[in-house]
């Protein structure tokens, strides 16, 4: 396409063929014309270009892989003598390859990445290089510079300048010539080991294209103004894709990136400032007409040529700014003289290049009184070539170059297919674009305004379907991938009313000579709606100088578009486009305003008084005279009889008197008075929260948590303990008001401790919500000092409403208040500032969804849907009703749509609009709508005579509106009535709106009916004292001095509100909203935003009675993820309809069916008055009701909702009950007749209010007919017998009225493109620009698709829309990067009026409390148990002494009673003078934990943390500072001999390189010695000494190890001892700490293998210590023995404060408090074992609180002496009660064991891990399985289930569970426990031991007398002796229970204690536990004594 092809015809049959095919295609719907040529038999010939060349020559290739010839074989530069050609090194010999690079440390030069280039000699590794950024591509394949630049990575060589040098230097030994785009193929990164990586590959575009010259010719502008105001039409943006391309207007600026406008990367960007296109005129070469050459820099990239010094710093001076059209086509800039011209930017087409500079010499002059002549203002749209200059009059034309740029945009199509190499695809010829334009203008209707996205989409679909098969060759790789879906380029389908066969690509271009004849017959055939000009014009001067003269003598009086075409032999075709077409030109005019622009024009013309012929032309009626002094004739007495008032008498009055009687009747005034009925219908619902609302307020809350896990450490939740908040709303008061209301009634500020539980008012509640005008900057300012300095208080900044302002504050003046946002938000302070977190809220997006938004696509949260496969998700009571379902009720076809047009009130404002053509359409159509409504006023209230005549003036939508507002009040007893929206964006429209409404009520006497109230957004509400007191009376309001501040608060008040503003600012509307009216919306500015909002007005919530299954839910917008959503229809109502099937509500609901009046009406009164004999029906069922519209939607409601008529007023339950119990479909649940429906409207027909002998003649030659439909007999018959209302309260309209939504009025242009659908199956809406700050990045794009979801159209716009200059993301973008997010920025999008506000706030109290839960933990609050034990002895004394002394210890008794609650579950042990308590229960240990008492506390500033805790003070100390790599570790092996274990102990220890200095090391070969000991004289005072050891298993995650706070900076050294096999995972979590890893061995075992190695190895390395420092001379015994045993759930300690006033106090303290204070006891070498009391917040008031030191048993945190505890270590094989045994043991060996009362630890509940989990698993499922007690063991050599679990660990298990049946003498018998020998082993709660030690001068208890139930012999060793057994007595019949590793051994025990001879065993009595023979189980046997 695109040459010019010359040829002869072989037949005489050119013109009846070309005339046939031309008619065909115009009866078809393809865009693409039909090959009429080849049908022609044209020969054709080589195309020539201008210099002669052939166009073929210009192809000239830089390589030659553009050829389709074979590759000439390259031969590479041979390496200089001695040089390396190793594949993988460079010449120099260093070795390149990635593999061994990786770990190594390189340095980068500024400007240079890291490149991995392919070498065909190593295929499985890269190469490292290093090459300058500015010649590598982006993330788009866009902005490279032609040529190379790099170093060597290996020996540092640079300069390299030549990729081939460059290849050589590094050996790649190529058979072809290198090429960048061949081998640099991936991008290198480190990763987070710090290790170098392949990272993503370079994304080379068009390297194996044809590099192209480009030329560019850029024109001065005509002229430029800057008149039009930054704030308004900045706000407007064209809706071409490329619209930017070209300067427009002179106030949207083209810019879109700042990315080079030069080559990219050989490839034009589509997103550059100016849209060049290619010169086929040869490369390199300038353009024939170009004035600019060299544009751009040449092929190689030469020595004298920066990137900087190209014409792109031209482009940027030149190119003017976007026009504001929105979605018409034209666009201008106002001259400085007064015409509309403007410049544009042009660029070479494929053959001809365009220019906008003007021949010198050309003009035409534009003849005087055009527009008083011909009644319009023509618009010229530029197309092809340079457009004349304009002389004379040209004030009174509009010149525009938006047609001008979408050609250009046409031009740049087939660049994206450039990279696929040698293709033939070539963009669409000048000659096709003008042909399609005038198929395109040929389709339009008279009334249509041209949409500049409908002839971009037919040119897209021309364009694709011409080169269909090498798109579709080239498509698949093509296609670019958007997280997961891929948005393919789908042609688009032809447009309604376009030819179809055009699709077919012509198998010959067009010439210039047949474009012409083409045109006029395609022109031909819509008569003279579109005219050619082309056959003998010369030029576009003569051609426009004949439109002006054909003009001016009215030829073209029925035409609406002329063509120039010129097509002159030698020159370009050339082309313009002359609309002429009077409410084409006004609708195109009025769109080159901004929207401020637009709102000035209109008060100058209302000022100035221009529209007040308009406003009396109105108010004349014809016969009737004049409204004004109708009016003024009205009488207002009180004594006539109103018609409104005949509604309240009941049928009974009524039927006695037969008559009005004026005495009777009830005047407006008396209505106003309290009603002394009250509607018990009534219900406010906007202050509660909903269940979706909570949902939203949850996904909010997660994406918080998501971003504080984040390894970014953006957000550190756990360093805040509270929220504050500003919410930032749009400068509209009621807003405001709203905003503050909800705040108040959500409680929010309670909960966040803002205010006084009892001084929470509306007032309070103001400091925390702001409007966005200049009293903002103070507020944040404010906010963001005091974020400064409170670091522990999180701030969230809610920005709502965040659409509205989006402004770049550099573009707007203060004055404007735009920018604001930008300003505050953006700022450094608030970007930086750690603890501010910003949340957008919108209900339209798309502005901040752009490729340079702040907010990550992760952090965008979508309003959900309510329904997910048919189910209710969150059963709400309310349903959505927004625009989609608005959209969907114009589609059910089966009843009248909510969302409709008013044709009359359409024709009559055209008929105004050629009237008055200089007056702007919306002063036209204010007043026309006005005048309606005053007229319908005063033909329903009956208050002018001759009513009956006004009904012709009005329209049939306003007369309804205006009966439904008057009758709603009437028919409930507390006179609830509807809210009729008027939306005049205009504020001096509105108020002249408002007064003269406000006039024609009060002189019809309507000021008590219904009120008016102006909805000024810079303005509070003001409403009349009377509908205050009635709204009081309502919401039960006592406040003297209340007054309603927000819309929702005028909920049920019958009312006009005008709305004004030039877009709605987040004002929610009450749910009494009965009508939208917005016939006066403008239709200039179409975005997507725009219309959403403006439809978004009437967005409802619906009682859940209307909810269907069927019903999706919102969606977040127009789309939804729902396939089915916008395009379902109601068939099954249709059906049933159609088959006349009566439903199951019709049959059991009897309703009234015929098309009577009586039908028309819910009242009884007005039913029995319809059915009298002076009504016909004939009369009435022509007659259609206004009122239809309100009950009309989508079949997605429950028949419930339809009803009316109900058999039974008292319980309308039963019906709904029954309703639902139909055995029917829903859907046939709700088929209901026309009448039906209409019996249950809130309005009533305008005749039925009139006086009986107006109702029998009504004037029905006014209306508009409608057909009346068929009805079933059946539901006739019923209805007459139906049942009356004997209660008024069920006739509330208002109560009706809330289960259905609005009725919307739009105007008929919005209304025909809002219905219509694009390609996709979506509303052609969606396909428009989404907001006026943002531009397309290219045209070449998908069109949104059905099926996709909230979240791909964010990754749409993200990747299609580029934010305009003036918007505040234009700045975004950081070099290197290709995104910038802010890493604390949300977004929450859902549809309007859904509840987003409540869900936010919803969302800070729930912040709230988690951060508070987030400082709060679980710790155990038990009291201690067994606690009546009475000493005789002395009590330690004074009870404040600071250290225990030894002397005094010794003299206490020791408690052998375990007091701790968690061991709750074992035996106890005995100790004399013990009692325990009657009541105690049994208990088993699995319900321990789950009845453990946990107390939810705050964790103090020196409490102990887990991995998730991460604040800036802890990131050196936990190693995880982003700032440097992870702290490396070393593994050092430790090995030690243990006498007990007979063989040699190896540990392994992970020391950080921090942590070496506590550890010494041998010198030769580093290997480790030992730990490095303090000296016990040592004083530091921010130190601790002792080693702290932490056993740890399963809480990697959770365990409590990092005590940087709770050391409060004190150095100390902390090792966590850890199982084998989770060593890593502990070092993934915890890099730098030390581990102390123990031998696989132990990998099975308990927490006293974990002791007894941690002690052992402790006591092995102070020997070492000592021998260490007694070789450097010095103390031995100096050396400090302690060591810290402490669990890994310690959170919190606290001490004990004795004030003589106040007693005890205890209060938080650090651990370095604690352990300097215990270390520093004068006399602790003396004790054997120190520990502190665990935390109770009862401890204090117990018996105990007088002692500060005692000796018992210590649990969980422990001060062990190794040195004095030499002899005494834990047992190893032990898993429960192993502190208990070890404390016993070292009590009978004489050593002191101290507890430090004053102190406590307290210990938090975690659930996971801990060595107190085991799991019971069989040995063949090793699964866990449901093993009882009584199979832990079983008889030796016999056939069990054996077991994967430890002996020792089913020994204990089973003592545990069955000693009372082992021990039965000891059950429950406290004084004759069982003697249990050197251990302690736990025999259940009913069992009671009596621990013994038999080594020589132990401390035993004294046994003297006492009788013992058992004997328990546990491994006895051979200090038990048969003379030791034999001081003790025994029961007859006592136990003995003797345990042994073997059996052998066991036998033996027996022999050696001659334990026969008092002992009886059996065979039977000797038992294993249940292990197989490998894993060694235990033995035990029993006997009885005899």
């Amino acid at each position: 396409m695109g040459n010019s092809y010359a040829g002869q015809l072989r037949t005489t049959r050119f013109e009846e063929v070309l005339h046939n095919s031309i008619e065909a295609s115009l009866r078809s719907n393809i865009v693409v014309p039909r090959p009429v040529f080849s049908q022609l038999y044209l020969e054709a010939e080589q195309p020539l270009a201008h210099n002669g060349r052939t166009e073929n020559d210009d192809e000239d290739d830089e390589d030659g892989s553009e050829s389709n010839s074979p590759p000439i074989p390259y031969q590479m530069k041979p390496p200089p003598e001695g040089c390396c050609t190793t594949d993988g090194y460079c010449q120099a010999g260093r070795d390149l390859r990635l593999s061994s690079l990786a770990s190594d440390s390189l340095d980068v030069l500024p400007g240079f990445m890291l490149i991995g280039l392919k070498s065909p000699a190593l295929p499985e590794n890269l190469l490292v290089g290093a090459v300058d950024h500015r010649f590598l591509p982006d993330e788009r394949g866009h902005n490279a510079l032609l040529g190379f630049s790099g170093y060597c990575m290996g020996c540092g060589e640079k300069g390299f300048r030549y990729f081939t040098d460059f290849a050589n230097h590094i050996n790649l030994k190529l058979s072809t010539q290198p090429k960048k785009q061949k081998h640099l193929k991936f991008h290198l990164y480190r990763n987070n080991q710090g290790v170098l990586v392949k990272g993503a590959p370079i994304c080379w575009r068009g390297h194996d294209g044809r590099i192209r010259q480009l030329s560019s010719s850029l024109p001065e502008a005509h002229a430029t103004s800057d008149e039009q105001s930054t704030s308004g039409a900045l706000m407007h943006s064209s809706h071409t894709p490329s619209s930017y391309a070209a300067a427009s207007h002179a106030n949207g600026a083209p810019q879109i990136s700042d990315t080079p406008h030069s080559l990219t990367n050989g490839i034009h960007a589509a997103s550059s400032v100016a849209q060049t296109v290619i010169n086929h005129s040869g490369p390199g070469r300038p353009s024939a007409t170009g004035l600019q050459t060299n544009a751009g820099p040449p092929k190689k990239r030469h020595k004298g040529w920066s990137p900087e010094s190209s014409s792109s710093s031209g482009l940027l001076e030149n190119t003017g700014k976007v026009a504001p059209s929105s979605s018409v086509l034209p666009s201008s800039t106002v001259s400085a003289n007064g015409a509309r011209l403007d410049a544009s930017a042009t660029t070479s087409s494929s053959q001809r290049s365009l220019t906008t500079h003007s021949p010198s010499g050309l003009s035409v002059a534009v003849p005087d009184q055009l527009l008083h002549t011909c009644g319009l203002q023509p618009v010229i749209f530029k197309g092809h070539g340079p457009l004349p200059q304009l002389t004379g009059n040209f004030s009174e034309v509009l010149v525009s170059s938006l047609l001008q740029s979408c050609y250009l945009s046409s031009q740049t199509l087939p660049r994206v297919y450039q990279h696929y190499g040698p293709s033939p695809i070539q963009p669409l010829s000048t000659e096709m674009q003008i042909l399609l334009t005038v198929y395109y203008l040929v389709q339009l209707g008279p009334e249509q305004v041209p949409l500049i996205e409908d002839l971009e989409q037919i040119f897209m679909r021309s364009w694709r379907e011409s080169h269909l098969s090498e798109i579709r060759q080239n498509q698949q790789p093509q296609i670019p991938a958007t997280q997961g879906r891929h948005y393919g380029i789908e042609a688009p389908p032809a447009l309604p009313g376009l030819p179809q066969h055009l699709g077919l690509a012509p198998q010959q271009p067009l010439t210039p000579s047949q474009l012409p004849w083409l045109a006029q017959l395609a022109a031909s055939s819509c008569g003279e709606g579109v005219v050619v000009l082309g056959e003998q014009v010369g030029s576009l001067a003569q051609g426009l100088q004949q439109m002006f003269r054909k003009l001016m003598e009215g030829r073209f009086e029925n035409t609406n578009y002329i063509v120039v075409i010129v097509t002159a032999s030698g020159h370009e075709t050339q082309s313009c486009v002359v609309v002429t077409g009077k409410h084409q030109c006004r609708a195109l005019a009025e769109n080159m305003f901004s929207p401020n622009e637009g709102l000035r024009e209109i008060n100058h013309q209302l000022s100035s008084g221009d529209a007040q012929e308009l406003i009396q032309f109105c108010s004349s009626l014809g016969q009737e005279g004049d409204m004004d002094s109708l009016l003024d004739s009205a009488t207002l007495d009180s004594n006539e009889p109103s018609p409104l008032s005949s509604s309240q008498e009941s049928t009974e009055e009524k039927t006695v008197k037969n008559t009005h009687s004026p005495k009777d009747s009830h005047s407006p005034k008396d209505r106003v008075l309290p009603p002394k009925e009250t509607c018990s219908e009534y219900a406010v619902e906007w202050r509660d929260i909903r269940p979706i609302q909570l949902a939203v307020a949850r996904k909010l809350l997660s994406h918080v948590c998501a971003i504080a896990d984040s390894s970014t450490q953006n957000l550190d939740l756990v360093s805040f303990d509270r929220v504050n908040f500003l919410i930032l709303v749009p400068p509209s008061e009621v807003t405001f008001q709203q905003t503050v209301l909800h705040l108040w009634s959500s409680g929010v500020l309670r909960e966040l401790g803002s205010v006084e539980q009892d001084c929470v008012s509306q007032r309070e509640a103001e400091r925390y919500v702001v409007k966005m005008d200049q009293s903002a900057q103070v507020r944040v300012d404010s906010l963001i000092q005091e974020a400064h300095s409170n670091s522990y208080t999180l701030y969230i900044l809610v920005h709502d409403h965040a659409h509205w302002d989006v402004s770049s504050a550099s573009y707007c003046n203060t004055d404007t208040g735009l920018g604001l946002v930008d300003q505050l938000l953006n700022s450094r302070q608030v970007r930086d500032a750690p603890n501010i977190l910003i949340l957008h809220v919108t209900s339209f997006p798309f502005a901040l969804q752009t490729q340079f938004t702040r907010i990550s696509p992760y952090n965008e949260i979508h309003w959900p849907s309510s329904f997910s496969n048919d189910v209710d998700l969150y059963h709400e009571r309310t349903r959505y009703f927004g625009v989609s379902e608005l959209l969907e009720s114009t589609r059910s076809g089966s009843s009248l749509p909510l969302m409709r047009c008013d044709s009359s009130f359409e024709s009559m404002a055209s008929s105004l609009e050629e009237r008055f053509p200089k007056l702007h359409s919306a002063v036209i159509r204010t007043t026309v709508l006005i005048h309606h409504y005053c007229t319908a006023l005063m033909a329903v209230s009956g208050r002018i005579g001759g009513s009956h005549n006004l009904h012709k003036h009005t329209s049939v939508e306003t007369l309804g509106i205006v009966q439904a507002l008057l009758s709603a009040a009437q028919q409930c007893p507390a006179h609830h009535g509807h809210m009729i929206l008027l939306r005049i964006p205009s504020l001096a429209l509105a108020a002249w709106a408002h007064r003269r409404l406000s006039r024609v009520r009060r002189q019809l006497g309507l000021e008590e009916s219904f009120e008016i109230i102006l909805g000024n957004p810079s303005q509070p509400l003001n409403v009349g004292h009377s509908f205050i007191d009635q709204i009081k009376l309502w919401l039960k309001i006592q406040e003297s001095d209340w007054v309603p501040r927000t819309y929702l608060e005028l909920e049920a008040l019958p009312c006009i509100l005008i709305l004004s503003g030039a877009e709605p600012q987040g004002e929610s509307l009450p749910r009494s909203l009965k009508y939208c009216d917005l016939r006066v919306v403008s239709c200039s500015y179409l975005q997507r935003t725009t219309l959403e909002q403006e439809l978004g007005l009437a967005a409802y919530l619906l009682k859940a009675e209307s909810r269907s299954p069927h019903n999706t839910g919102p969606g977040s917008d127009l789309l939804e993820s729902d396939a089915e959503k916008l395009s379902s229809t109601d068939n099954e109502e249709e059906e049933g309809q159609e088959n006349g099937k009566s439903s199951p509500v019709s049959s059991n609901q009897p309703l009234q069916s015929s098309p009577d009046v009586g039908a028309l009406d819910p009242s009884p009164t007005q039913s029995s008055t319809s059915t009298s004999p002076d009504a016909p029906k004939c009369t009435v069922d022509t007659t259609p009701s206004p009122s239809r519209a309100q009950t009309q939607f989508p079949s997605q409601s429950s028949s419930q909702s339809f009803i009316y008529h109900q058999p039974s007023l008292h319980h309308p339950s039963q019906s709904i009950a029954h309703t639902y119990s139909l055995s029917q479909p829903i859907f046939q649940q709700q088929i209901l007749s026309q009448n039906q429906l209409l019996a249950q409207t809130n309005s009533q027909p305008y005749f039925q209010t009139l006086p009986p002998h107006q109702v029998s003649h009504p004037p029905t030659q006014s209306l508009a007919p409608v057909r009346p439909r068929r009805h079933p007999s059946k539901s006739t018959s019923s209805s007459s017998s139906s049942p009356r209302a004997s209660s008024p309260h069920l006739s509330c309209s208002w109560a009706r009225g809330v289960s259905r939504p609005p009725s919307v009025l739009l105007p008929r242009s919005l209304y025909d493109i809002i219905t219509a659908n694009d390609g996709s199956g979506l509303p052609r809406c969606t396909s428009f620009l989404p907001h006026m700050s943002v531009a397309w990045a290219s045209s070449f794009r998908p069109l949104l698709s059905k099926m996709m979801t909230c979240t791909e159209q964010s990754l749409y716009y993200r990747q299609w829309t580029v934010p305009r200059p003036y918007h505040m993301d234009s700045s975004n973008r950081t070099e290197g990067r290709s995104d910038n997010f802010h890493p604390r920025r949300l977004l929450l999008s859902g549809p309007p009026q859904v509840g987003k506000t409540g869900a936010y706030l919803h969302f800070l109290g729930i912040l709230s409390r988690m951060l508070i839960r987030l400082m709060e933990v679980d710790i155990y609050n038990e009291e201690d148990i067994n606690l009546n034990v009475q000493f005789d002895g002395v009590h330690y004394k004074p009870p404040n002494a600071l250290w225990p002394d030894p002397d005094v210890m010794k003299t206490l008794p020791f408690d052998y009673i375990v007091h701790d609650p968690k061991y709750d579950d074992i035996s106890l042990v005995y100790c004399p003078g013990y009692r325990p308590a009657s009541d105690a229960n049994t208990v088993h240990q699995e319900e321990v934990c789950l009845r453990r008492r946990t107390t939810r506390i705050k964790l103090s500033k020196y409490a102990a943390f887990n991995t998730y805790h991460h604040c800036e003070q802890c990131h050196l100390y936990l190693g995880f500072n982003p700032r440097y790599q992870i702290y490396e570790s070393t593994l050092h092996a430790f090995t030690f001999t243990h006498l007990l274990l007979g063989e040699e102990i190896q540990l392994y220890f992970i020391i950080p390189k921090s942590k070496e200095h506590y550890f010494s090391f041998n010198q030769p070969g580093g290997q480790l010695e030992g730990m490095r000991l303090p000296l016990a004289a040592d004083r530091s005072p921010n130190c601790i000494k002792s080693p702290i050891f932490t056993p740890t298993t399963g809480r990697h995650e959770h365990g409590l190890f990092n005590l940087y706070h709770a050391m409060d900076g004190a150095a100390h050294l902390h090792i966590l001892v850890v199982k084998e096999y989770e060593m890593a995972v502990y070092k993934k979590y915890w890099p730098n700490h030390i581990l102390l890893v123990l031998p696989p061995v132990f990998n099975g075992a308990g927490i006293g293998a974990a002791h007894f190695l941690i002690k052992e190895l402790s006591y092995h390395n102070l020997e070492l210590e000592r021998s260490r420092r007694q070789e450097g001379s010095g103390p031995i015994s100096d050396v400090w023995p302690f060591i810290i045993l402490a669990d890994d759930s310690c959170v919190m300690w606290n001490v004990v404060d004795f004030d003589a006033r106040n007693g005890p106090v205890e209060h938080a303290a650090s651990l370095k408090q604690v352990l300097q204070h215990m270390e520093g006891c004068p006399d602790l070498a003396h004790y054997g074992l120190c520990g502190i009391r665990k935390w109770s917040s009862r401890v204090l008031a117990g018996p105990n609180q007088r002692k500060p030191f005692s000796r018992g048993h210590v649990h969980d945190f422990l001060l062990l002496n190794v040195d004095r505890s030499q002899n005494i270590q834990y047992d190893q094989n032990r898993f429960t009660c192993h502190d208990i045994d070890f404390t016993l043991r070292l009590h009978s060996a004489g050593l002191l064991v101290c507890r430090f009362n004053n102190f406590s630890v307290m210990k938090k509940q975690i659930a996971i891990g801990g060595y107190r989990t085991f799991i019971i698993k069989t040995k063949m499922t090793d699964v866990p399985t449901s093993v009882g007690p009584s199979q832990y063991v079983c008889a030796p050599d016999s056939k069990h289930l054996f077991l994967a679990t430890p002996a020792q660990l089913l020994l204990e298990k089973y003592l545990q569970h069955t000693s009372h049946k082992l021990f039965p003498l000891s059950t429950k018998n406290y004084e004759h426990p069982v003697l249990s020998v050197d251990c302690y082993i736990n025999l259940g709660p009913e069992v009671t031991v009596c621990f013994v030690s038999s080594r020589p001068h132990a401390v035993n208890i004294c046994t003297t007398g006492l009788l013992f139930s058992g004997l328990l012999l546990c491994f006895a060793d051979a200090f038990v002796t048969p003379s030791f057994l034999k001081k003790f007595s025994f029961l007859k019949g006592a136990t003995l229970c003797v345990i042994s590793a073997d059996r052998s051994s066991l036998r033996q025990t027996v022999g050696r204690l001659e334990l026969e001879e008092e002992w009886r065993f059996r065979l039977s009595d000797e038992f294993q536990t249940a292990n197989a023979k490998e894993d060694r189980p235990l033995f035990f046997l029993t006997g009885k004594h005899i």
